[in-house]
C-alpha cells in the first residue's frame, strides 16, 4: 500500500504552491455550482480574504527561522546530537524521531514541527541509511496529536470566557475536552502506536529511500573573527560584542519568564517564537553570529509566505459564499444521536482541505455544529473535540501545516506523502472507536 501511495503521489501530486493554487480553482468552481454566488462575487470573495492570514503567516515564518536559528546554537545543537545518539540503527531513529515529535506537539504544535524536523536532521547524520523521506514523515506524523494537547485551540477557545459561542454553551472547562477519557484514550493509542507504525513502514525503505545528503553534512560553522579587537572598526566590535547580546536577551527572557508568572504555561505561538528568538540571540553569543544565522534561516520560510496568502483567499471563498455551511450541515441532515460525534469529525477533516486552521475551523463549523449537537442531545464538549480531531486528522495529507518542516528538511511534500496516507488511514480508527463508544 505504501509504495502505491508513494508511486501515486511521486507522479501526481505537484508541489505544495500548485496543490494551493488549484485548490482555490476548485473552490471557485464549487462556489459558482453549488451556491448562489456568481463569479464576481466569488472573485471578490477571494480578494477580500486573500490577507487575512498575514499574521498567521508572519508567525509560522518565524516558527521556522527562530527555530533555525534557535538549532544551530552551539547549546542547542550538541543537545540534538546527544539525544541523536540514543539512535543506533534505523529502526531507532524512527521510533526516536517520532516519539519526541509527538510528545512535543502535545505541548505545543509549532514547538513539535520544529523539534521534530531539527532532531530527525541530526537523527539521519548519526544514522545515514535510514530512510530520510520516512523519518521526515516520521516527525510530521507527530502534528496528527497537537490539537488534544496543551495548544489546540478549539478546545482552549470554548474554555475562556466571553468567547463567541459562551452565550450558547458557556465556559466548557479542558477537564471536559483535553482531560476527558475520550480524548486521552486517542492520545495514548496514537502515542504508542504511531511511532511502531512508522517503524512498520520501514520496510518500504529498500524501495523508497532518498536522503538530502546536503542536509546531511554539518552545519557550516559560525565564521571566525578574521580581524583582532584592535583591528576592528567601533561598528565591528558592536557586532561582536557579547554584552550587547546578554542584554538583549535576558531582556527578552525576563519577560517570558513575566509571562508565565502572569498565565501560567500557556505556550501559546507567540511566546513560543518570543523564547526561539531570544534564546537564539543569548545562544549566539554575539549579534554578528545571530545575524548569520538568520541569513541562513529565512531562505527557509519563502513557501510560507507566498502560500498561505492563497489558503486565506480559499478560506475567503468558503465561508462568504456559504461552501462550508452546506457541507457541515449536510452531515447534520444525516446524523444521528450516535453518528453524530463521528459525522461532525469527517465533516471537519473535510473542511479542513480549504479552512486549514483549526481556531478558523471552529469559528465556521460551530455555528452550525453546536446547536444541532443540543438538538440530538450530544455532548457540546465532545463535538468541539470531533472537529478538533478532524482538523487534525486530515492535516496528514492537507500540505499546509507540513511547509515549515518541509522547509527545514529540503523536502517537498510529494516525498513524505505516500507515508502520510497510510498514517491518515490508520488514525482514523482509533478516533473513531473513541468518538462512537467513550465519553
Amino acid at each position: 500500500m505504501t509504495l502505491f501511495f508513494d508511486r501515486l503521489v511521486q507522479r501526481y501530486l505537484p508541489d505544495a504552491f500548485l496543490f494551493a493554487v488549484i485548490l482555490t480553482l476548485v473552490v471557485f468552481g464549487l462556489g459558482i455550482g453549488f451556491t448562489e454566488s456568481s463569479p464576481v462575487q466569488m472573485v471578490q470573495f477571494w480578494g477580500d480574504g486573500f490577507w487575512d492570514l498575514l499574521a498567521f503567516a508572519m508567525q509560522m515564518s518565524l516558527i521556522v527561522v527562530t527555530g533555525y536559528i534557535l538549532a544551530n546554537t552551539p547549546l542547542v545543537k550538541s543537545g540534538l546530537e546527544r539525544l541523536s545518539t540514543l539512535a543506533k540503527t534505523p529502526g531507532q531513529a524512527i521510533l526516536l524521531v517520532s516519539f519526541t515529535a509527538a510528545a512535543a506537539c502535545l505541548v505545543n504544535y509549532g514547538f513539535g514541527l520544529v523539534v521534530g524536523a531539527l532532531l530527525a536532521i541530526h537523527v539521519a547524520r548519526r544514522v545515514p541509511n535510514v530512510d530520510y523521506r520516512l523519518l521526515m514523515a516520521s516527525a510530521y506524523s507527530g502534528f496528527l496529536l497537537w490539537h488534544g494537547g496543551l495548544s489546540g485551540s478549539i478546545p482552549l477557545t470554548i474554555a475562556t470566557e466571553d468567547h463567541f459561542l459562551s452565550d450558547t454553551i458557556g465556559s466548557v472547562p479542558i477537564t471536559e475536552t483535553l482531560f476527558s477519557g475520550m480524548n486521552l484514550f486517542i492520545v495514548f493509542v496514537l502515542l504508542v502506536s504511531l511511532p511502531f507504525l512508522n517503524l512498520w513502514l520501514l520496510k518500504t525503505s529498500g524501495d523508497l529511500s532518498k536522503n538530502n545528503l546536503e542536509l546531511l553534512h554539518e552545519d557550516r560553522a559560525e565564521e571566525e573573527l578574521a580581524a583582532t579587537a584592535e583591528q576592528m572598526t567601533p561598528a565591528e566590535r558592536l557586532e561582536n560584542s557579547a554584552i550587547v547580546s546578554i542584554a538583549i536577551g535576558l531582556l527578552g527572557l525576563s519577560f517570558v519568564i513575566y509571562f508565565f508568572v502572569q498565565n501560567g504555561l500557556d505556550l501559546n505561538i507567540n511566546i513560543v517564537n518570543f523564547l526561539f528568538l531570544f534564546l537564539g540571540i543569548l545562544f549566539h553569543k554575539t549579534p554578528r553570529n545571530f545575524l548569520n544565522s538568520v541569513n541562513e534561516a529565512v531562505k527557509n520560510a519563502g513557501g510560507i509566505i507566498i502560500q498561505f496568502p492563497f489558503y486565506a483567499g480559499i478560506m475567503g471563498m468558503m465561508v462568504a459564499s456559504g461552501l462550508s455551511e452546506q457541507m457541515s450541515s449536510w452531515f447534520v441532515s444525516i446524523s444521528t444521536e450516535f453518528t453524530f460525534p463521528l459525522f461532525a469529525f469527517i465533516s471537519a477533516g473535510i473542511v479542513n482541505f480549504f479552512v486549514p486552521s483549526g481556531g478558523g475551523q471552529w469559528a465556521v463549523q460551530a455555528p452550525i455544529m453546536v446547536p444541532a449537537a443540543m438538538d440530538l442531545d450530544v455532548s457540546t464538549a465532545k463535538t468541539a473535540m470531533a472537529v478538533a480531531w478532524g482538523d487534525s486528522w486530515t492535516n496528514m495529507i492537507q500540505p499546509f501545516w507540513a511547509l515549515p518542516l518541509l522547509a527545514i528538511a529540503g523536502l517537498k511534500v510529494k516525498d513524505i506523502m505516500g507515508f502520510c496516507v497510510i498514517i491518515f488511514l490508520w488514525s482514523f480508527i482509533p478516533i473513531s472507536i473513541a468518538l462512537l463508544f467513550i465519553n
